[in-house]
């Protein structure tokens, strides 16, 4: 993480572009006395290294510091946002996997039958396309020409109910996000649950399944599927931080009020702080993913340790 702290710093300082005259142009201008004020009210009068160990000091009590545009703690910014970028992110990836892995077993079944060519054809038009594209043509098609789904944010500016009114309202505005995010991955993963399910079904300890007279779906759901698994669970673990690199386009088209969409704002206003913290947060993201995938191995073989 420290590595990663550090190499973000660096990133950001080298990137052109100076923070203060952004937010000094969008007050509409300010004195010399002002920006220098501002300057060392925010530690940018020091030097780059000076000002790197003052930051890691505060990461250490996790203290992000202040965002330039919001004057509050980033810390603060980005609980908001969490959420609502978690949910787009976790709903895509297991989206992505019941779709993918399901369309994947289907064709592994039938590999000369009509299905595996059109699952193939399917995955490739879903990798090939630009995310952003899927999510301008599915605007157009389900939000205006066929009005089903709202066209931006995460609910309805005014609206009342219960709670369960609030939580379908939130998936219906979830939807196209989430389908957009997730048509990547689900070509990805139907490609790579077709060959290692194709490997698995002609392995020693299934044919010795079927000679036993096991129903075939058994063999398939209960046997195969399941080590034919461990390399999509590893694909999703390694794919997490790709999500959420993705997630910032999706926002951005969607308006949905999360994490990338919030990257996509400080990248435009120089809010290096709001940033850096936000780069933070995702490395730990996906920290915590790629343990869980670990994790996850001994549940599908537990002659992992």
């Amino acid at each position: 993480m420290l590595a990663v702290i550090i190499l973000n710093f660096f990133l950001i300082h080298l990137a052109p572009g100076d923070p203060v005259e952004t937010l000094v142009g969008e007050m509409g201008g300010a004195t010399p006395q002002i920006i220098a004020q501002i300057r060392a009210d925010y530690g940018l009068d020091k030097s780059p290294p000076r000002q790197l160990l003052a930051y890691i000091s505060k990461m250490v009590r996790f203290d992000l510091g202040m965002s330039f545009n919001y004057d509050r703690p980033v810390t603060a910014v980005i609980l908001e946002r969490l959420p609502a970028t978690l949910l787009l992110v976790i709903t895509s990836l297991l989206l992505a996997i019941f779709l993918g892995t399901m369309l994947g077993v289907i064709a592994a079944q039938r590999p000369r039958g009509y299905v595996s060519p059109l699952v193939t054809i399917v995955s490739l038009a879903g990798f090939s396309a630009p995310v952003f594209w899927t999510g301008m043509m599915l605007l157009v098609l389900f939000s205006y020409l066929i009005p089903v789904f709202p066209s931006f944010g995460m609910r309805e500016v005014i609206f009342g109910g219960t709670i369960l009114d609030q939580a379908l309202d939130i998936l219906h505005h979830l939807a196209l996000p989430a389908i957009t995010l997730s048509s990547i991955y689900f070509a990805l993963y139907s490609r790579l649950t077709r060959a290692s399910m194709l490997d698995v079904l002609g392995s020693d300890y299934i044919r010795t399944a079927r000679s036993k007279g096991l129903n075939e779906k058994v063999v398939v759901y209960k046997h195969a599927l399941k080590n034919a698994l461990l390399p999509v669970v590893t694909m999703a673990g390694l794919q997490f931080s790709q999500l959420i690199a993705g997630a910032v386009v999706v926002e951005t088209v969607f308006s949905w009020p999360g994490m990338g969409q919030l990257a996509f704002e400080s990248i435009l206003r120089r809010d290096h702080p709001l940033l850096m913290g936000i780069l933070f947060f995702s490395t730990l993201i996906v920290v915590v993913a790629n343990i869980l995938t670990d994790l996850s191995y001994r549940l599908l073989d537990p002659r992992i340790k």
